[in-house]
């Protein structure tokens, strides 16, 4: 019998506890499904630099003697820019010269000399053996011009290296050399000046990540920045997919070349620009966010006139009607991780569920338990000690 009554007793004081608990309230959190622009990007520094530039430089060695043009100094194709000093030029043209006047004299001996040997062997007065003789230093003689003839041609060649001209139409960007300066001209040609063709068409080298390549082809829009104009975003497109890796530090990296229209000038070469390509890029779909494709109704915490008509379907969305969690299969297409297109399976403007939260309830109080953070109500035995006056006791 007395077993019976703490029984009963236990049950009535759990009764008690369970009238006195607050009753939890749920909370549902929804979205419209509405168009949007859907896009992915990823991120890169690279280098401006201009479409077209040409390294100058000399093809003989001496010494400069003059120079016409000077940093961001605008040139023409074919304008003299420096000239090297000729005078040892000048002496191995005319050195060469002379030696084609004294070969061009010995072949028209050679060849009198042939001429009358011919006459004499078809006589037979000569014996073939001088006849063969007058002819080989004949042939001698025409090959000896010829080879004067192409030495003469050589020095005036370098001569004309003495000038140094323009290649193309554009601006001076370097100034390697100074006059007076002596230069080599051995296994490499030496840089003189670098000319950069037209600084309104400049282009970004950026270095692209192996793991982000594959996403990048031409055509894609590009922004990009750089530090000189932090308030300004400059628009670029992909025009290039370099297949070439470069590996540094064991990255592997690709370059992708970048056009950077330049009408103001602002962008100038060597700067670092911090780009950003648009890998994908859907204005005005119809889409949702990617979490209320994740979002399933708990029946433990439905109420007691709501339920759930669920659907066999990969994607779904889910709405909330006279308390009735209705499932709508749905047809997605690209996503970026935070939005996902709906091609098909549920009408824009439809309001669907993304998530939902527990509050008021023994839920929330153990949240405030279990997070540090939160606040926590005050302790009512010291308020009740506090306002009679009395220390609490020990």
């Amino acid at each position: 019998m007395k077993i019976q009554n703490k029984i009963y007793a236990a049950l009535v004081v759990a009764a008690t506890f369970a009238s006195c608990a607050k009753e939890a309230e749920v909370s549902y959190n929804t979205t419209v499904v509405e168009r949007q622009n859907i896009s992915t990007s990823i991120t890169a520094t690279g280098t401006i630099e201009p479409v077209t530039q040409v390294e100058v430089g000399t093809q003989v060695s001496g010494i400069i003697d003059k120079i016409y043009v000077d940093y961001n100094s605008v040139v023409h194709k074919g304008q003299v820019i420096a000239e090297l000093d000729k005078t040892n030029l000048l002496s191995e043209l005319a050195s060469t010269q002379s030696n084609l006047s004294n070969a061009q004299s010995e072949l028209a001996f050679q060849k009198a000399n042939f001429q009358r040997y011919k006459t004499l062997f078809e006589k037979g007065l000569v014996s073939a053996n001088d006849y063969e003789n007058a002819k080989l230093s004949y042939d001698k003689a025409v090959q000896t011009v010829k080879v004067q003839q192409q030495s003469v041609q050589k020095a005036q060649t370098n001569l004309g290296y003495a000038t140094i001209m323009a290649p193309i139409d554009g601006v001076v960007l370097s100034k390697e050399v100074e006059e007076g300066q002596t230069v080599a001209s051995a296994m490499t040609t030496p840089t003189l000046f670098i000319i950069a063709q037209d600084l309104t068409d400049m282009r970004v080298i950026a270095d692209i990540d192996e793991a982000d390549i594959g996403g990048v082809v031409e055509g894609q829009r590009v922004t990009f920045s750089v530090d000189a104009f932090p308030d300004d975003t400059f628009e670029g497109t992909v025009t290039q997919v370099r297949q070439q890796p470069t590996t540094s530090s064991n990255v592997v990296t690709y370059g992708v070349v970048i056009s950077a229209p330049n009408e103001d000038l602002k962008l100038k070469p060597g700067l670092t620009a911090n780009v950003t390509i648009y890998t994908l890029e859907k204005n005005g779909v119809v889409a949702v966010p990617s979490k209320a494709l994740r979002f399933m109704p708990s029946e433990a915490i439905l109420k007691k006139d709501q339920r759930i008509e669920d659907c066999q379907a990969v994607h779904k969305l889910w709405t909330l009607e006279n308390n009735v969690f209705k499932a709508h299969a749905v047809e997605v297409g690209t996503t970026n991780g935070m939005l996902t297109e709906i091609v098909s399976g549920i009408s824009e403007g439809t309001k669907v569920l993304t998530d939902f939260s527990i509050s008021g309830g023994e839920e929330e109080e153990e949240e405030q338990a279990a997070n540090p953070f939160m606040p926590r109500p005050k302790n009512r035995n010291n308020n009740n000690n506090n306002k009679a006056g009395g220390a609490p006791k020990k």
